[in-house]
């Protein structure tokens, strides 16, 4: 019997990373997570897994990033008892991470089920509880870094610092085949950037059979900087978005960027190189990570304050109160807001983004991916205008982007930590990774003399049979959760859009007689009846019926 790689998740985009090995002893999976990008990909969490959870032996876990464990909990729901393998301050990150992603399901279900209570239809069930997060805790198991472990039959594991956040690893696997041969296989996780504050540049071993890499930045570099560049950088932003007289507004991720951001933000104030009038990180999940940080302070490097002397200054608030975010709308310049999501699809930033989108004098900051279809992206892309809360708001805000604060490696670093990892006597499979960057960094790798059939570029639920001297089969499914074509742009974003650019045509119309001629042409090209009518120019008379110099009578 061969060993089978299921790729369901993570392949072909940069969400929903879960890979599931079977092997003649079992089954496991590495990392379980939720999609996110356009409502296409996002309704693949509620989708039945394509497996049955009560048959696998155990999970190891890459990290604490929702889109690496956000459906823990689902697997939960679904009978899933067996232990999650992570690193000691993974598990302090899921002790928070979990039961907020389970608030938000629960609040979001809530709020769905109130609109289909107008409609007299059935309520709605979130995609897991509170009490499914609650079992997934109990489930933790933890290892050290470059510790062999032995979570299952015919399989030993490998903990290795990916560089990424706080507890990121990169997952090194032995799994003997059907001639007890062992397969080497390394799960990469998520690979940080060489110049980071807090953590050492990632490591693994090297020589194996199968390498799994992330591929979020192929064929993209960013400016090489050091740690004082990038302060630099910073500084700069922050005081011209400060002199347009509005807020600076950073969605941020609330694992890693906000405590990175957050830092290099109290530096830049204690030197008096910029000087906002209040800085707020609006996350109650945020400054719960925080804490998080504080207690493994002494596996950072690079820091220049500690955690006490950051929070020492009055200006920065942590905002953890519904009322007290609702209140920093009311703040018309001078601040800068940082909130979650980092890709501004959920949370508290909506609302921030909202107020302040339509102020000309304000300034939108992003510093991490966007992935397809997000608001983010929409933002970023130079769209006009956005909805946001099912309502249409302008775009009139400076829109800004910083690379230098991604906590993924970029081309050159990609393709550096494959380097040293190799040789893959089997092949090299390009996971986590829209299909162009994915494409750019195996055409890289190619060009290094690396066979064109080594480098795999797997789609969803595609399965790859293995042996220790490669592989031997792909096999493709009868039939795939979601069609490929929507990933990066599905029905839902160009039906938005066209809404966003009718009501620009109507509103751009001259006339109320040329707007209702714009919906019946349009209403007449579909088909639809009946076509509204355009009114005939009537002329007042009199109460006689006399026509009175074109108006009526009496008035």
């Amino acid at each position: 019997m061969t060993v089978t790689i299921h790729f369901h998740g993570a392949s072909g985009t940069v969400t929903g990373s879960c890979y599931r090995v079977v092997h003649p002893a079992g089954q496991f999976l590495v990392d379980c997570g939720m999609f996110q990008g356009n409502k296409s990909v996002r309704d693949l969490n509620y989708k039945p897994l394509p497996f049955d959870p009560r048959g696998i032996d155990f999970l190891l876990l890459t990290h604490a990033h929702i889109d690496h464990a956000g459906l823990l909990p689902k697997l939960t729901a679904n009978g899933y008892r067996k232990p999650i393998w992570c690193t000691p301050p993974t598990s302090g990150l899921l002790e928070y991470l979990l039961p907020d992603a389970a608030g938000i399901q629960e609040s979001e279900a809530e709020q769905e089920t109130r609109k289909r209570g107008r409609r007299e239809e059935a309520p709605a069930t979130p995609l897991y509880t509170m009490e499914d997060a609650s079992k997934a805790l109990d489930l933790r198991e933890t290892v050290d870094y470059e510790k062999w472990i032995e979570p299952g039959k015919g399989v030993r594991a490998r903990y290795w610092n990916a560089g990424h956040i706080l507890g990121s690893a990169s997952i090194e696997v032995e799994v003997l085949d059907g001639d007890g041969k062992p397969v080497r296989i390394l799960f990469s996780g998520d690979i940080g950037p060489d110049e980071k504050v807090f953590y050492e540049n990632p490591e693994a071993p090297s020589g194996f059979d199968y390498i799994l890499s992330e591929s979020t930045y192929g064929g993209r570099e960013r400016q090489d900087y050091t740690l004082l560049e990038r302060r630099e950088a910073l500084k700069v932003e922050i005081n011209e978005a400060l002199q347009r007289g509005g807020n600076l507004v950073i969605p941020a991720f609330a694992v890693e960027r906000s405590q990175e951001l957050l830092h290099d933000i109290g530096l830049l104030i204690k030197q008096g190189e910029i000087s906002p009038s209040a800085v707020f990180l609006d996350s109650p999940l945020a400054s719960k990570v925080t804490a998080v940080y504080k207690k493994y302070a002494t596996m950072f490097e690079d820091t220049a304050l500690s955690a006490d002397e950051l929070f020492s200054d009055p200006r920065f608030h942590i905002v953890e109160a519904v009322e007290e975010s609702k209140a920093i709308n009311q703040i018309k310049g001078g601040a800068i807001i940082m909130s979650a999501s980092g890709m501004a699809d959920a949370g508290r930033i909506k609302h921030h983004l909202r107020n302040n989108l339509p102020r000309a004098n304000a300034t939108v900051l992003f510093v991490g991916y966007q992935s397809p279809g997000t608001l983010g992206q929409i933002i970023l892309s130079g769209s006009k205008a956005v909805r946001i809360h099912g309502e249409e708001v302008p775009v009139r805000a400076r829109i800004r982007s910083m690379g230098n604060y991604s906590a993924h490696a970029d081309h050159s670093e990609l393709m550096k930590w494959i380097g040293a990892r190799l040789p893959a006597h089997g092949a090299i499979f390009l996971t986590h990774g829209e299909d162009e960057e994915r494409t750019a960094l195996r055409q890289a790798l190619l060009d290094t003399g690396i066979a064109g059939d080594q480098v795999i570029l797997p789609l969803l639920d595609d399965a790859v049979e293995l042996r220790a001297g490669g592989v031997e089969a792909v096999v493709r499914p009868a039939a795939r959760r979601i069609d490929l074509n929507q990933i990066n742009a599905d029905w839902h974003n160009a039906y938005a859009s066209f809404i966003l650019d009718l009501s620009a045509r109507l509103q751009a119309a001259p006339s109320d007689a040329d707007r209702l001629r714009l919906m019946s042409g349009l209403k007449d090209k579909l088909g639809v009846a009946p076509v509204i009518p355009v009114p005939t120019p009537i002329t007042p008379v009199a109460a006689s019926g006399t026509v009175i110099h074109g108006e009526p009578s009496g008035e």
